[in-house]
């Protein structure tokens, strides 16, 4: 029986460009053992910093390397390398299944799924409406809001009135101040893995902070604080998604930012977290609900706030392209609920096959 053939795809145009070498060697080396090496082919595929599609040996080097080509012009050398910045049609006719594992934007936004789903080969993952949905915080927070999902208050906010005339910037502050208060906390909405974000206790770092976040992103959430403890849970399925265990992130820092997140030691993974078990079911019926209201499939992480004093539970907001090394938050609850590693690829390529038979119009 001829192997399905998986184009692995990884690297991209965003500053997660690191952790998706990262997450596709793992996700390699898991479709390559056991029972998953029998029925499968892996064929990395490597998008470049500057956008530019790698195949074949030039994107095996990548992957072998843990990193990306200092400079990314080493690999023009290769001979099965067409530099471009769209899939070389000879190249991806070969692939059966796409496995994308590009973090941020123009990787799990939807950019990256709409040009799949044109190509009409089935990808693992949510597509252009859950991924878009999922990445952009402002936009999931309407959906949550819409789904009945509590979550903490928050105010949407535009680039345009954070560089604007010395009128409307201080009133945007002052009506900030006025709705959620300090300490409150200011993001770009469409970046990932806490980049851009800061928590800010006066005027003056809030009005660094929105600055700070318009130089990322034209679009803008601030939210209010709040004193909780940071847990999680992983989805996997299509329409009928089922939730893993809940985690719990605990670290020492004021909040877990890109450097706690990244740096060995910073913080800890508790996997299952010590929760009352009414509020662990809770939490996995909120990141099922979750998935439902912006449309993700086959994967998602869901965070949430557990305010211990009263007993809430808030969702935070949605990664329907989740970390996937194997010390990730979302393999280890699965591994945690009795799904391995190995496993866990292969029920996502099924997913992906799965969706793209449901979605395919009848002859």
């Amino acid at each position: 029986m001829a192997r399905q053939r998986i184009g692995v795809l990884f690297g991209g145009c965003s500053g997660e460009h690191e952790v998706s070498i990262s997450s596709a060697q793992a996700i390699v080396a898991a479709l390559q053992q056991g029972r998953n090496a029998e029925k499968y082919q892996v064929i990395p595929v490597y998008i470049q910093k500057d956008g530019v599609w790698r195949f074949g040996a030039a994107a095996a080097m990548v992957l072998a390397a843990g990193q990306p080509p200092q400079p990314e012009s080493a690999l023009t050398a290769t001979p099965d390398v067409l530099v471009s910045r769209l899939p070389d049609g000879t190249a991806a006719a070969e692939i059966e299944v796409w496995f994308p594992v590009l973090h941020g934007p123009n990787g799990e936004d939807g950019t990256l799924q709409g040009l799949l789903t044109l190509m009409q080969v089935p990808f693992v993952g949510s597509g252009v409406l859950g991924s878009a949905l999922g990445m952009d915080k402002v936009a999931m927070k309407m959906a949550f809001a819409q789904a009945g999902l509590p979550q903490v208050k928050y105010l949407p906010v535009l680039r345009s009135e954070v560089w604007s005339n010395p009128c409307i910037f201080p009133a945007l502050c002052d009506r900030i101040e006025t709705t959620l208060g300090y300490p409150c906390f200011v993001k770009p909405a469409n970046l990932g893995s806490s980049v851009g974000i800061a928590k800010v206790r006066s005027r003056s770092e809030l009005e660094a902070a929105l600055d700070s976040a318009a130089s990322y992103d034209r679009r803008i959430i601030v939210e209010a604080g709040v004193t909780a403890r940071e847990v999680e849970c992983a989805v996997l399925g299509n329409d009928t998604p089922k939730a893993s265990v809940v985690g719990e992130i605990v670290f020492s820092s004021d909040f877990y930012d890109y450097e706690t997140k990244y740096t060995a030691g910073q913080a800890d993974l508790v996997i299952p977290a010590a929760l009352p078990e009414a509020i662990s079911r809770q939490i996995r019926e909120m990141a099922v609900a979750a998935v439902q209201a912006v449309d993700a499939a086959g994967l998602a992480r869901v965070d949430f706030f557990y305010v211990e004093a009263t007993g809430e539970v808030l969702i935070n907001e949605i990664n329907t392209l989740p970390g996937f090394t194997a010390t990730s938050m979302y393999p280890r609850l699965w591994q945690a609920t009795g799904v391995s590693f190995e496993s866990l690829v292969d029920q996502l390529v099924q997913l992906a096959l799965e969706r793209k038979i449901i979605l395919e119009p009848e002859p």
